[in-house]
């Protein structure tokens, strides 16, 4: 067999995984940020960090370098961030989101890992749903809605009242990504079930 025929090996580190390395780093980055209340440079970031993986995704196919790495480091990275951020929102009861959503969001992301790891290793595709890119996009609005609320408001010790209409979109946005997680969520457990049964 010729070296033409071989199947060449997977580039790892290709470009689509570099800026899904990016995005984990930026993360961690928001995640400071957030910690010390600087809410500006966290949304800032957040919002470069959200806009790789739209980036990396579309990069990978287009030039086709999609990896079984990068299947599945993208979405650990994707719900690290999400994740994240839920869970250091909720810790502030002027985010706007309440401790049940992060429970919501987390849950649904391991419920989802663990049917993903079901699927793959009895042969099936568990590729990312419409429903789920979706539920990505709400929950990325939620959050910056909640991190731009703070901002306004400003930090707990000298805080002022959130603009009306800020706080409706708040509270909109919040419960549209909470519903759409569920709802995506519910998705992909008929999915299994109609997997298992057939």
């Amino acid at each position: 067999m010729s070296d033409d025929s071989a199947a060449k090996p997977e580039k790892i580190f290709n470009v689509p995984n570099q800026l899904t390395a990016a995005r984990l780093i930026l993360s961690i980055v928001v995640f400071v940020l957030l910690s010390f209340e600087l809410y500006l440079p966290a949304l800032i970031v957040f919002l470069v960090a959200a806009s790789t993986d739209w980036v990396d995704g579309f990069y990978a196919r287009r030039y086709d370098q999609v990896t079984q790495v990068g299947r599945i480091f993208d979405p650990f990275v994707d719900k690290a961030i999400i994740c994240g951020v839920f869970i250091f929102l909720c810790a502030d009861p002027a985010s706007g989101i309440h401790p049940g959503i992060a429970v919501v969001v987390v849950g649904r992301e391991l419920l989802v890992t663990a049917l993903r790891a079901f699927i793959e290793q009895s042969g099936g595709d568990f590729s990312a749903s419409w429903s789920g890119k979706l539920k990505m996009v709400f929950q990325c609005v939620a959050v910056v809605a909640s991190i731009w609320t703070l901002h306004v408001i400003g930090p707990p010790d000298s805080r002022t009242e959130a603009p009306a209409w800020l706080q409706t979109t708040l509270f909109i946005s919040v419960w549209v990504a909470a519903i759409s997680t569920v709802q995506s969520g519910a998705g992909y457990v008929v999915a299994v079930l109609r997997f298992v049964r057939s």
